[in-house]
């Protein structure tokens, strides 16, 4: 408990201090127009009220991530505490303030552009590549998970129980929020699932609080705790729990909240303090699923009581029908057991909502930066659906793919985007500081997370059994050998700014 208590108060310290330390970096002016006002179509660049903003922006970079990936990562140990910690406040919390605000200061331009800019015509052509594909697949598979979820919940020989009805009603509702003006349907709801999703983070401190049971303390962190996998904490956790720490998708999505931010003094509470408060969110839920599954009867899954919390966990997360885990029953028997019917409730509204909320923004997200890179306007409604028709045809026929192996590579790949937006934001704050001449060591606050997404990376494909598979000590040295090589091109880069 004490672990879980200082995690709290340092996430919470984080964004007082090193928030308005990383704010004071970048030099947020509070008296330039922002994109909301000067490009401002009544469709995507709208000026909105900032409490709106930041719940918006909360749940487009939530969704079930810090739920799913939290319970996930807890199977590691008390290290998962650790790393959505410094994870988010040095590195997640960087990563989606400046990448927000670098795109407020490009009138709005989405991460694609962003990168290119800085990091070449090669880079954004990936990057446009690498997002496209990660905003139609998440929108694809955000369709199909909480489709099956209702129908499974309503069961039965309905057209309710039926999976392809809700997937049509889920398609459809993606095409609205994906056409219509930001504010009109987006803006309307996300305020209430947000709020919904944070009620749930409070009830279950109570429950935490409340509810008899140990949990595990940071003295357990230096060891892999997992009862199934032989992926080393390093870097198997910091992959498994990207949402609450660091995620590449956040970066896709900051840029349409900066469409609508009214001051640029807002950045801070809406892109730090939104992925602090996911942070929060993450933490909570890793620490409630294990003292949950510390303190449960597992008797009636074969086991004798005395097994470690980690054991049990997974015994509570295993689908009984298919045999394999899921964190969204632990979910549903978690919040039904310490929160009664109200939890019931929003245990439905974060298992089914919650990724709904993410698959829709991230389809928005991808006619966005189409229309970037073709730089073609969307005021109008028929330009929208020409971009959008066939984000959502490759969308469907996604839906009918096998995903378990695909799957597999998605954690990795969203990484890697957050690679390119931390090495983009280092070179952006290197030259803005060799051109004016103060800051000198701006990059730094992004610089450091960069070379630690970079290891984390390349490591991990280099040992996981959908990468190279290879011996650890080999991948480890040729992830750091990397990194370092990566490190000593940008030092070299660097010094011929400050030498000009």
């Amino acid at each position: 408990m004490v672990t879980f208590i200082v995690s709290l108060l340092l996430l919470v310290l984080g964004y007082l201090l090193y928030g308005a330390f990383v704010n004071k970096v970048f030099g947020a002016d509070p008296t330039r127009h922002t994109p909301c006002y000067t490009s401002r179509d009544g469709v995507d660049y709208i000026p909105m009220p900032t409490w709106k903003v930041f719940l918006i922006q909360f749940l487009n970079i939530a969704g079930t991530g810090p739920i799913f990936g939290a319970i996930q990562g807890i199977l590691f140990g008390p290290a998962a505490y650790l790393w959505i910690v410094l994870g988010c406040v040095l590195g997640g919390a960087v990563h989606d303030y400046m990448s927000g605000m670098i795109s407020l200061r490009k009138n709005g331009a989405s991460l694609p552009e962003i990168v290119g800019d800085e990091l070449g015509t090669t880079a954004r052509f990936a990057l446009r590549i690498m997002s496209l594909v990660l905003m139609i697949l998440v929108g694809a598979v955000f369709v199909t998970t909480p489709a099956g979820l209702l129908a499974n919940m309503i069961g039965g020989e309905s057209v309710l129980g039926q999976n392809l009805f809700w997937v049509i009603l889920i398609f459809i509702y993606y095409l609205l929020a994906t056409l219509l003006p930001i504010d009109k349907l987006i803006g309307r709801i996300y305020p209430l699932f947000g709020i919904a999703l944070l009620l749930m983070a409070v009830g279950l401190v109570y429950g935490i609080f409340a509810n008899a049971g140990d949990m595990p303390e940071i003295t357990e962190a230096f060891s892999n705790h997992h009862p199934t996998s032989t992926m080393p904490i390093f870097p198997g956790l910091c992959i498994t729990i990207a949402c609450g720490a660091v995620s590449g998708f956040h970066a896709t999505q900051s840029p349409m909240m900066a469409r609508c931010l009214k001051n640029e003094r807002y950045g801070r509470p809406i892109f730090y303090g939104a992925m602090i408060t996911e942070g929060l969110v993450a933490l909570i839920w890793a620490a409630a699923a294990i003292k949950f599954a510390n303190s449960f009867d597992v008797t009636k899954y074969g086991m004798t009581g005395d097994e470690a919390p980690y054991a049990k966990l997974w015994a509570l997360m295993t689908n009984g029908g298919t045999g394999n885990p899921n964190p969204a029953v632990l979910v549903n028997v978690l919040c039904s057991t310490w929160l009664g019917k109200a939890g019931a409730v929003l245990a439905i509204l974060g298992v089914v909502a919650a990724p709904i909320t993410s698959g829709d923004t991230a389809l928005r997200s991808a006619r966005l930066i189409a229309a970037d890179f073709m730089r073609y306007k969307q005021d109008k409604i028929y330009k929208r659906l020409i971009l959008s028709v066939p984000i959502f045809v490759i969308s469907g026929v996604l839906m009918f793919i096998n995903f378990d192996v695909l799957w597999r590579y998605f954690a990795w790949f969203n990484q890697s985007l957050a690679v390119f937006t931390l090495w983009a934001i280092t070179v952006w704050l290197t030259k803005r500081s060799a051109a004016e001449g103060t800051k000198k060591y701006a990059f730094l606050v992004s610089l450091v997370p960069a070379l630690w997404m970079t290891i984390v990376c390349t490591t991990y494909i280099l040992i996981a059994p959908e990468g190279f598979q290879l011996h650890h000590f080999v991948a480890y040295l040729l992830g750091g050998l990397i990194t370092l090589g990566v490190l000593v091109w940008f030092i070299l880069w660097a010094r011929k700014q400050y030498v000009r």
